[in-house]
């Protein structure tokens, strides 16, 4: 069995975003397959983890926690003392750390990349973008082996930074479903029954964190561009669910849109359910770099998803059968017609989907 030592630098457990979801199913899967250890931050409640030792040696909640130099000595010991065959080191943040590890040690070093983050901050807004991106580029030239989930991501490292193809592996974001769900059905009535929703009206849904600028965007985009075009469809019955945590406390809870077709269920325990239960999920992202993991979930819960085309980076587009509908950015109109017109999309994702987003094939592929 192969014994990983893995630095997840912020809180992951419970997860609540997208990232934090991919890196505690990621650690998961690869605790049941290997002899793991994960160090991270003392925010994490260890009461949840099951298969890998957890070793709370980060400083929580504090940027200064990426600029540690007792971590040197500390790191170094625990894999001169364990042997460990690899290091995983989660985001490129820990760069200097890890050439410094991987000059006292010897041990192959591997990093896990979710976005191109210079790419994300840039289309936030922050000044600092261009220090991250000489930053982040050196990450990559250290590592002996880059994990994209983003086959785009892969593709720019290699043609714009000049990485070596035979060091870059795409292992994409998993999923914990292996095959098309049989409750979606038991699924939709329960939360239509939640949520008073009649028989004959479609179910849309929106997930995210939303005090994320390009989730809070693509809010501001359903809201306002969006859903304007579809009221203009009196034939057309549908509700639209907005789930997720931190809506800005200026929104009031969406309660002035109450009366046109949207419902806020803020942080719902089982989006599962609320995955299986819609007819269509929207993905109006706009900005923000890397693959957007809450399409991915929803096409393997069997719903089909409208996206722009900024939404839709980095997925494998040719699994998705007729489950992915991509919409030029800014096309409102064009999105809310798709919306109307794919709303009866009910085929079934194709198998391949599954053989390749299923956390236990991607760890498989790791190993």
């Amino acid at each position: 069995m192969k014994k990983i030592l893995v630095i997840a630098p912020y809180q992951y457990l419970p997860y609540f975003s997208g990232g934090q979801k991919l890196v505690a199913q990621f650690l998961d899967h690869l605790g049941r397959a290997t002899d793991l250890t994960v160090i991270s931050v003392s925010d994490n409640d260890a009461s949840i983890i099951k298969p890998y030792k957890h070793l709370a040696w980060l400083k929580k909640k504090s940027f200064s926690r990426y600029f540690d130099v007792s971590l040197t000595s500390k790191i170094t010991g625990l894999i001169n003392k364990e042997k460990f065959d690899a290091i995983i080191w989660e985001h490129p943040y820990y760069a200097w750390l890890a050439g410094t590890i991987k000059r006292r040690t010897g041990i192959k070093t591997i990093l896990h990349i979710h976005n191109i983050e210079y790419q994300r901050f840039r289309s936030m807004g922050k000044w600092w973008w261009p220090i991250l991106k000489i930053y982040e580029q050196r990450a990559f030239h250290i590592a002996d082996e880059i994990l994209f989930i983003s086959p785009d991501d892969k593709k720019f490292a290699i043609e714009k930074w000049g990485i070596k193809e035979e060091k870059c592996v795409e292992i994409a974001f998993g999923v914990e479903i292996s095959k098309y769900p049989d409750d979606r059905d038991s699924s939709k009535k329960a939360v239509q029954t939640i949520h008073q929703i009649s028989a004959n009206e479609r179910i849309l849904l929106f997930n995210g964190l939303l005090d994320y600028k390009p989730n809070l965007d693509a809010l501001f985009a359903i809201l306002k561009e969006i859903n304007p075009i579809m009221l203009n469809y009196p034939d057309f019955k549908y509700k639209i669910i907005i789930c997720g945590k931190r809506l800005p406390a200026g929104l009031n809870e969406l309660r002035e849109y109450a009366d046109k077709n949207i419902i806020y269920a803020g942080f719902v325990p089982d989006i599962e359910m609320y995955f299986k239960a819609a007819d269509l999920f929207l993905n109006p992202v706009q900005s923000g770099g890397g693959i957007k993991t809450k399409m991915v979930e929803a096409i393997a819960f069997g719903t089909t998803v409208i996206s722009t085309e900024t939404g839709a980076i980095g997925i494998r587009r040719e699994i998705c059968g007729k489950k992915l509908i991509v919409i030029q950015d800014n096309a409102w109109n064009d999105f809310a017609l798709a919306i109307i017109k794919n709303v009866d999309n009910a085929g079934m994702t194709p198998a391949v989907y599954y053989e390749h987003y299923y956390w236990g094939s991607i760890v498989r592929k790791i190993l």
